[in-house]
C-alpha cells in the first residue's frame, strides 16, 4: 500500500493512517514528523531546515523533498507508506512525481478525505487536550466524565491555540488557497479517490480499503 492522504486540517488523515499502520504494518509519514527528526538529530538537512524555521521562514521544497526521499527508503516502508498531507502544492506534487520515479516507486493511489468545512471547525473548535498527560478529548464527541478534567489522569484539560476558531478558519483559507488545487492534479492523472470523511471513522477505514484491496492483498510483498 502505498497513498498520499489530501485533506483539510481536521478532515481525519492522521488518524485513520494510525489505524492502516497498525493493520498493515505500512509507515505513516507527514512532513512535519520528518522535519523534527532531521532537527532533533542535527543531520544536515536538519540543521538547514532549522534555520529557515527559526526565522519563520517556510522551509524549502527542495530541502523537503530530500528528507522524503531519505525517509521513503527506510527498511519501514518497504511494505508500503502513507504519506500524511504531504505533498501540499502543486510544485511539491510535481517534484514527489520525479522522486518516486527515481527510486522505482508507483503509488496506488491518492485518497482524498472529502468533509464540509462546518464538519472541521466543529472538529477542532471542540477538541481539550491534558495538559498533563496529553490525552486528547472533545467537548461534543468525546466528553469527560468531570468537565474539564482528563479521565485519565486528573489534568486540567485545555483548547490548543491552532483549534481556536479564528485559526482553524486561517488554516482552512490556508489549504483552500495552497493545496485544494492538488485534487484536480490528481483527477487529470486518474488516480485520485474521494472518500466521506464526515461519515464514521470505521466506514471511512472500509471506505479506503475497499478501493485499494483488502487487508490480504495490502499485505502481500510487491
Amino acid at each position: 500500500m502505498r497513498l498520499i492522504f489530501l485533506g483539510s486540517p481536521g478532515a481525519g488523515k492522521g488518524t485513520q493512517a494510525a489505524v492502516l499502520k497498525e493493520r498493515h504494518g505500512v509507515a505513516h509519514i507527514s512532513t512535519g514528523d520528518i522535519l523534527r527528526d532531521n532537527v532533533r538529530n542535527g543531520t544536515v538537512l536538519g540543521t538547514a531546515a532549522k534555520g529557515y524555521m527559526d526565522s519563520g521562514r517556510l522551509v524549502p521544497d527542495d530541502v523537503i523533498i530530500s528528507m522524503m526521499e531519505e525517509r521513503l527508503v527506510q527498511p519501514d516502508c518497504k511494505k508500503g507508506f502513507i504519506l500524511d498531507g504531504f505533498p501540499r502544492t502543486v510544485p511539491q506534487a510535481e517534484a514527489l512525481d520525479v522522486l518516486l520515479e527515481r527510486l522505482g516507486i508507483v503509488l496506488d493511489g491518492v485518497v482524498l478525505f472529502d468533509v464540509p468545512g462546518k464538519v472541521v471547525v466543529e472538529r477542532l473548535t471542540g477538541r481539550r487536550v491534558c495538559g498533563k498527560c496529553g490525552a486528547v478529548f472533545h467537548a461534543t464527541f468525546k466528553k469527560t466524565r468531570v468537565p474539564g478534567i482528563c479521565d485519565l489522569c486528573g489534568g486540567d484539560l485545555v483548547q490548543r491555540e491552532d483549534d481556536k476558531e479564528e485559526v482553524v478558519l486561517k488554516r482552512l483559507a490556508v489549504y483552500e488557497e495552497q493545496t485544494a488545487p492538488l485534487i484536480g492534479y490528481y483527477e487529470r492523472k486518474k488516480n485520485l479517490v474521494r472518500v466521506d470523511a464526515s461519515q464514521d471513522g470505521r466506514k471511512v477505514l472500509e471506505d479506503i480499503e475497499k478501493s485499494f484491496g483488502r487487508r490480504n492483498d495490502f499485505d502481500q510483498e510487491r
